[in-house]
């Protein structure tokens, strides 16, 4: 029953003993009141920690915050160097639009480093080119004599490489021994004989070089999009070796023991 007796706590004018305020509780009042008023502070807490920026003074919190500022800080600087390209492009207009240059002489910069990365991979496949075709050719050249025999010796019919239309011939004796064949789009580039492949060669305009022996004859593939075998893999006639975009012609060069073979008169197109 002490628990709800009442008591009486008042403030009194100190000069006149006058009450100026008083209230009546009960202990189990009391207790209920400092407990809603524990309550409400430490909910008043949480909301300013979690809704305000109190919270990246607290343990934890730092590390995110800073990985925030870093993503930031990358956002800022991409859009600065967007800012500049933008600015010199609309320099070129403003220049273009003036006639201080001339139109011609405008390259993007895509361009200027297509050809410099053209010029690289060129002297860069020059080399590796002939230094793999002289060393073929100096190991390769006893065996395949063997098949030079002569009149008695006929070259197999060979496999369709690529299902498509002759854009252009062969002309040995302009020294032109590739013959050209534009393909459809998705269109597999097919071994011509079983045989091994000896080289895979990426070129400056992002196609494929790929030479393929087919005893006793050579086989090169030039112009493929993309590359489906390494060399090394050993291939059946029929059999997909490579891709065409559609865009870029095949071009593609037999040889048999260093000699010319026309490909027009040995595969049925």
């Amino acid at each position: 029953m002490s628990q709800r007796r009442k008591y009486r706590l008042a403030m009194l004018d100190d000069s006149s003993l006058r009450e100026v305020f008083h209230i009546r509780v009960s202990l189990l009042g009391a207790i209920s009141m400092i407990t809603i008023t524990l309550l409400s502070l430490i909910v008043l807490l949480s909301v300013l920690i979690v809704y305000t920026p109190i919270r990246n003074i607290l343990p934890g919190y730092s590390a995110s915050l800073r990985q925030q500022l870093i993503q930031e800080s990358a956002r800022v600087d991409s859009l600065q160097v967007d800012l500049t390209v933008q600015r010199q492009y609309l320099d070129v207009i403003k220049q273009l639009t003036a006639g201080d240059i001339q139109t011609d002489s405008v390259q993007s910069l895509d361009s200027v480093q297509r050809v410099e990365r053209a010029q690289i991979l060129e002297q860069q496949r020059n080399e590796v080119t002939e230094a793999f075709l002289t060393q073929y050719e100096i190991r390769e050249r006893d065996r395949l004599q063997l098949y030079e025999s002569a009149s008695s010796h006929v070259v197999p019919q060979l496999y369709r490489p690529v299902r498509g239309v002759i854009v252009r011939s062969a002309q040995p004796d302009a020294k032109q021994f590739t013959t050209a064949i534009r393909t459809a789009r998705n269109e597999n580039v097919l071994s011509v004989l079983r045989g091994h492949v000896v080289l895979v060669e990426r070129m400056e305009n992002d196609c494929f070089t790929i030479v393929v022996q087919h005893n006793p004859l050579i086989v090169i593939y030039r112009g493929v999009s993309k590359a489906l075998k390494q060399p090394g893999t050993q291939v059946e006639a029929g059999e997909a070796i490579g891709v065409m975009n559609g865009v870029q012609e095949l071009e593609i060069e037999i040889w048999d023991a260093g000699s010319f073979v026309n490909p027009e008169e040995v595969i049925a197109w």
